[in-house]
């Protein structure tokens, strides 16, 4: 029984892996092997469906539902592998700083995570989004800021309990820099958390900003986003319900190859699994 569940394990990676290169590919090579330009109108076309001329059908608009989602997925991996990568680089430090150096820069760093998670992700990305026009770079750092508390509260509890290890107290001890300990001795056996963290937030950031993209605040028309194709689709689900099924199902395969990896590394990485299965 072992043996079979490690087997699943590592097809699950394996298959997560393959899938999300598979979608990768898509998002580079897209734009270039599309068989009609992402904004190519025709009004005899409009809302025709699938046929060898157009592989999953038109919108309301004529347009190439293929050619629009080949296009919209490199919009939506940026915004969720680059809003992922921000809540990274400003919530790892933070958290270091406020788990090692304790007292008031934790109290301060804290609060202001309190009052930031306490605020759902949807209505603090409204908010964020309110004051400037949108546009997807301004999409991904606000998707990447709702997802910040999260990387700090992790980053502050595994720091807090690595500070109590032996070779943390040794470097302390030696009269070692700060900057040097977290850095050299707390960041390294923080990663394997972070990792796995940070694939799970891939996912709840592409799905986040398709739903920002949903309410008009991510990519604007006529760019193309697997978001804003569902929301262009809304009032035709009933007569044409291949424009918004295409991008849909686009959404799904990528959530669900980025849980997989997710899983597949939290069993690899995390300490207390590998000890349960030797």
């Amino acid at each position: 029984m072992p043996e079979r569940r490690n087997i699943r394990k590592i097809t699950g990676l394996h298959v997560g892996l393959a899938l999300l290169l598979f979608i990768v590919a898509i998002a580079v090579i897209g734009p270039s092997v599309s068989p009609y330009e992402m904004d190519a109108t025709s009004l005899e076309q409009r809302l025709a469906a699938p046929s060898a001329m157009h592989w999953l059908g038109t919108d309301e608009f004529g347009r190439d539902v293929l050619s629009r989602m080949l296009n919209g997925a490199r919009s939506s991996l940026v915004m969720g592998f680059g809003a992922t990568l921000f809540s990274v680089l400003l919530g790892v430090p933070l958290g270091l700083a406020a788990g090692y150096f304790k007292g008031y820069t934790d109290d301060i760093i804290m609060r202001v995570i309190d009052v930031m998670i306490s605020i759902p992700p949807v209505i603090l990305g409204l908010l964020i989004l309110s004051f400037t026009p949108p546009s997807l770079w301004k999409t991904t750092l606000a998707v990447g800021l709702v997802y910040v508390p999260i990387m700090v509260r992790l980053t502050r509890s595994v720091t807090l309990e690595v500070c109590g290890e032996e070779y943390v107290q040794s470097a302390r001890a030696r009269a070692e820099y700060n900057w040097y300990i977290l850095f050299s001795e707390i960041l390294p056996n923080a990663w394997p958390a972070i990792i796995v963290e940070s694939a799970l937030r891939v996912t709840f950031a592409i799905l986040l900003g398709a739903a920002l993209s949903f309410l008009g605040l991510g990519v604007q028309p006529p760019a193309s986003d697997w978001g804003l194709m569902i929301a262009e689709a809304r009032p035709f689900i009933a007569s044409a319900p291949w424009i918004a099924c295409a991008p849909g199902i686009a959404l799904c395969l990528t959530v669900m190859a980025i849980n997989l990896i997710g899983d597949g590394l939290r069993e690899r990485l995390d300490p207390r699994l590998n000890r349960s299965r030797a």
